[in-house]
């Protein structure tokens, strides 16, 4: 190291002593006790860090509802019955988010008024929804509104022998709607419905 180089690193390190000794001073006078210097060393140790404010921030932003269950969508794991949103975009929220939403109820229900000690599906011909009876039955139950009937595009079961009754084509032993029901689904659909 040339002498000069030394020369300059000495002052340097001079010149740092004194200052601290400087600002030792200053923040000494007063006994300790300067309110300013205080007040401003209190705020600066309560004031929350950047990575506080962030861990805050991302709280208020997680995801609010249910954690979906894997493979299971949304309108299986919960009933939204009386939500206006459609079962699509329930699950792609679900798919996107990983937490099913909390189900929003419209102020007004849909569809018809559930008949006292009556089941929706037998109140209402619903061949050809794409639900099941207890869905559809409990939706009546939940809201006191049986839902309007959802047709899919294909109806469900066995093509409809022309001048044949669907009890007479398929054994419906076993399946707790009356043959009237089972024959009038056939009759109005033209297919025999699944034997439940």
């Amino acid at each position: 190291m040339s002498h000069t180089t030394l020369r300059l690193a000495r002052k340097a390190a001079a010149a740092t002593v004194i200052t601290v000794a400087a600002f030792g001073l200053t923040a000494c006078q007063g006994g300790g006790t300067d309110a300013s210097s205080s007040t401003a060393s209190t705020q600066a140790t309560q004031s929350p860090s950047p990575e506080a404010k962030t861990a805050r921030n991302s709280a208020d932003d997680a995801p609010k509802g249910t954690p979906a269950k894997s493979g299971t969508k949304c309108t299986d794991q919960i009933n939204y019955a009386g939500d206006t949103r459609s079962n699509a975009e329930i699950n792609t929220i679900g798919e996107n988010t990983g937490h099913c939403p909390t189900p929003e109820k419209s102020d007004k229900p849909k569809g018809t008024p559930a008949k006292s000690g009556t089941k929706c599906t037998d109140q209402i011909n619903y061949a050809g929804d794409t639900r099941s009876n207890a869905e559809i039955n409990s939706i009546g139950e939940n809201t006191g509104h049986c839902p309007t009937p959802e047709k899919s595009d294909k109806p469900k079961g066995t093509p409809k022998k022309p001048g044949t009754s669907c009890t007479d084509q398929i054994n419906y032993a076993g399946d707790t709607r009356s043959n009237a029901e089972i024959n009038t689904i056939g009759e109005n659909t033209g297919y025999c419905p699944p034997v439940q």
